[in-house]
């Protein structure tokens, strides 16, 4: 074998490959988002991301992976010939061409390792930088326009969004670069050693008539038989293995809300109870696996049984052609390696059929979750307007989810002199009013006018997020350097001195901090951001009176413009509103008046 044409011929074959490659690609591409259903999900996830309008950069990757995967493929039939040249020339006791094919093997080897390198970390900063993409482009989607929130009202809510932005998402983009590369390396790697098998493969006599080149054409079907046996074994596991992402992260759900309740769960002593939930859970995962487990042991016993059988198949069928000197042993052995490498090229998509499965279950349930933001994105919420500073309900209807009227055709409008409190029994509504004005409640009509970016809402348990004590503090706006000798002072008036020299400490604040103190954090919050709004939804219920009391005297004294409106159960809230706007519960009933208070 001329070695130096080889070489120089590999420069002509990358080209025509490589062209060939893209050619093929974009019509497989184009038909699998035609023709199949996961092509589509695959598209509607990453179309954006390969969009040369967006960046080139992407393109770019994906043309020098393409490169580096011929270029293996390449490599791979050089070692090919290697092998043939190497044991012909130990069959002939040449000691000059043994040498020159170490040498040979030397340049082949050091090839091989550098292109393997370059390539692993091509690949991994292809997935790293998709990754990214993928997870801003969730995550944008996820909470721009309250879809976070908005998804809760669905039916068809996505379960566990943390776990497909998280988890998923790195599955998808590993994965995916994964089965692209093993495709196109399987598929021109075939291509490449059926040529060379189809040249060292001799006639076969079946049944009295002599088939030429027998070998390709046994190989061919062999694996097709086989693919198709694995893949109707295999295919269950698709179904298996999409429930077994959705029970682990339903059983991870359970244990974070033990975990998140834990102080509720230790009064009422509901340990038992606990645990019998969390195990009936776990039996569902358990059960799951097992399930995997002898889908498994089925696919894969049938894998080793064609991979093993394939191993001494060329010898037996080269044997006789060797014996006879027909053949020599460098090709009886690059028969072998060429038909090791095509059965296993062409034993691709059943070797990885599993992986195939757990892929197909990480597009449904990425799609799935694209599906609900876009189902969020797209409810209809009740029309807001801003006029100044005025706070008014014009003509509201609000209503449950399954179109019954909670409340039917308010009027009213809040002035700062006059502060708004809202009572009623419970499940009357009182604060899906409040969503319903904050507009994330989507089941009404009527129109709202507040101010859009001067509004701020206390819940009955406000939202302490993960950081610093004055982050919290501040939320949603972030520190400000130059006010931060005045947080000690608000600390002060919102009696939580106490916590002063804790403001630059980072904790988990919800776990260490009393409902009450929480809540008083909460009216912290109201001082620092001086709305021209503010909605309280039992923003006191931790406190006592007096607590509660001053409370509302200290805002009232710091925002005397601000327009308030309150909603709880306590007459001692009276005092500090002047109209009343009683819900009467189903029915859309309610009453507003004046409350007078006598000194």
């Amino acid at each position: 074998m001329e070695w130096k044409v080889v070489l120089a011929d590999s420069g002509l074959w990358l080209v025509k490959a490589y062209v060939l490659t893209l050619l093929v690609g974009a019509l497989a591409t184009w038909g699998l988002v035609r023709f199949t259903r996961w092509g589509p999900q695959f598209w509607q996830l990453t179309a954006a991301y390969f969009s040369p309008r967006r960046s080139w950069k992407p393109i770019a990757g994906l043309a020098l992976i393409l490169l580096l995967t011929l270029a293996a493929v390449r490599v791979d039939v050089l070692f090919s010939n290697w092998y043939n040249t190497m044991y012909s020339a130990l069959q002939k006791l040449d000691e000059a061409g043994f040498w020159a094919a170490m040498l040979l093997f030397a340049i082949l080897a050091t090839v091989h390792v550098v292109r393997s390198l370059f390539d692993f970390y091509v690949e991994q900063a292809f997935t790293v930088h998709w990754r990214e993409w993928l997870n801003e482009r969730m995550l944008v989607r996820w909470t721009e326009h309250q879809a976070y929130y908005r998804s809760l009202s669905l039916s068809h809510l996505a379960d566990n969004p943390d776990q497909r932005i998280q988890q998923d998402i790195t599955s998808f983009a590993q994965t995916s670069m994964t089965l692209g590369v093993g495709l196109i390396n399987s598929s021109v790697s075939t291509i490449a050693f059926t040529t060379i098998l189809w040249h060292l493969s001799g006639p076969m006599t079946v049944l009295g008539y002599d088939i030429p080149r027998a070998m390709v054409f046994l190989v061919f079907i062999y694996v097709f038989v086989a693919t198709i046996l694995a893949i109707w074994i295999g295919k269950p596991l698709i179904r298996l293995n999409f429930l077994n992402e959705k029970l682990n992260a339903d059983y991870r759900y359970a244990l974070v809300r033990v975990r998140e309740y834990a102080e509720s769960i230790a009064f009422y002593r509901g340990e038992r109870v606990e645990g019998g939930m969390l195990r009936q859970v776990f039996r569902q995962v358990i059960g799951n696996a097992w399930a995997i487990i002898y889908r498994s042991l089925k696919f894969l016993g049938f894998n080793f049984v064609v991979t093993q059988a394939a191993v001494v198949f060329p010898f037996i069928i080269q044997a006789t052609r060797f014996f006879t000197k027909q053949i020599s042993l460098g090709d009886l052995i690059q028969t072998a390696q060429a038909f090791g490498q095509l059965q296993s090229n062409l034993s691709f998509f059943r070797n990885i059929y599993d992986s195939f499965a757990t892929y197909r279950a990480t597009l449904d349930r990425l799609t799935g979750f694209d599906e609900t933001i876009d189902a969020a994105r797209a409810m209809t919420l009740p029309a807001t307007r801003q006029d100044g500073h005025r706070l008014a309900l014009l003509n509201v209807t609000v209503c449950r989810p399954d179109g019954e009227a909670l409340l039917k055709d308010v009027n009213l409008e809040v002035s700062s002199e006059q502060p708004l409190l809202v009572r009623g029994p419970s499940g009357a509504g009182k604060t899906t009013l409040l969503r319903m004005i904050a507009g994330i409640w989507p089941y009404g009509s009527g129109e709202i006018v507040r101010p859009q970016a001067s509004s701020l809402f206390l819940a009955q348990k406000p939202y302490l997020p993960l950081g610093t004590l004055r982050q919290a503090l501040h939320y949603p706006q972030p520190v400000d350097p130059s006010t931060q000798d005045d947080d000690i002072a608000t600390l002060n008036l919102v009696q939580l001195g106490h916590l002063s020299d804790r403001l630059d400490l980072r904790d988990d604040w919800s776990r260490i901090l009393s409902l009450g103190e929480q809540q008083r954090l909460a009216f912290g919050r109201l001082l620092i951001a001086q709305p021209s709004v503010a909605f309280l939804d039992e923003a006191t219920s931790a406190m006592d009176e007096g607590l509660e009391d001053a409370m509302y005297r200290l805002l009232r004294e710091r925002l005397p413009d601000a327009r308030i409106v309150s909603v709880g159960h306590r007459s001692s809230l009276r005092r500090h509103h002047g109209i009343e706007l009683v819900l009467q519960g189903r029915g859309g009933g309610w009453t507003l008046s004046p409350i007078s208070v006598t000194p």
